[in-house]
């Protein structure tokens, strides 16, 4: 396999800059839960896929922050605050949620059961909208900036990893 490492601010395309942030976005708010539940963890085969995991996203983060032009400024890093990693796994799962059901859907005979998951879905496009709208509100999710997004998630991402376990 060939590596090819390039300028990431000359050879990403919008497209797959939007993809890189969906993924570090993803997982920095991944890697925060799991660091703040293992300690809850009993099952000691469990704690060790959350050890795996915890290990892997962070590595996936590594990989992937070079990618992003914009390094997180010293001066951002006073007291952390997080209420954008909450806003932001909401987001998430409505996100998927929407997904879910619109993939479900189209695997509907029954017209009742499709009459249900359409009224759901219609509200987990309203959940949606809300956690954005709080988001955006709050600038924790400036969706119209792509360097605000990119520094966000660059800050985001560099606060999970360094987050002790």
């Amino acid at each position: 396999m060939h590596h090819h490492h390039h300028q990431p601010q000359h050879h990403l395309a919008w497209h797959e800059t939007l993809e890189l942030h969906e993924l570090l976005a993803f997982q920095s708010v991944g890697v925060f839960k799991l660091k703040n539940s293992i300690a809850q963890v009993r099952d000691p085969q469990l704690r060790q896929l959350y050890q795996a995991a915890i290990q892997a996203m962070s590595q996936n983060l590594q990989e992937l922050l070079p990618f992003v032009s914009l390094a997180p400024r010293q001066d951002e890093r006073h007291k952390f605050d997080d209420t954008g990693f909450f806003a932001g796994d909401l987001l998430a799962l409505a996100k998927t949620l929407v997904r879910n059901y619109a993939i479900a859907i189209t695997e509907t005979a029954t017209p009742q059961l499709r009459e249900v998951l359409t009224k759901q879905l219609l509200g987990a496009i309203q959940l949606h909208e809300q956690a954005f709208l709080y988001m955006c509100e709050r600038s924790y999710y400036p969706a119209y900036d792509l360097e605000a997004l990119l520094a966000n998630d660059v800050k985001n991402a560099t606060m999970a990893l360094e987050l002790p376990y």
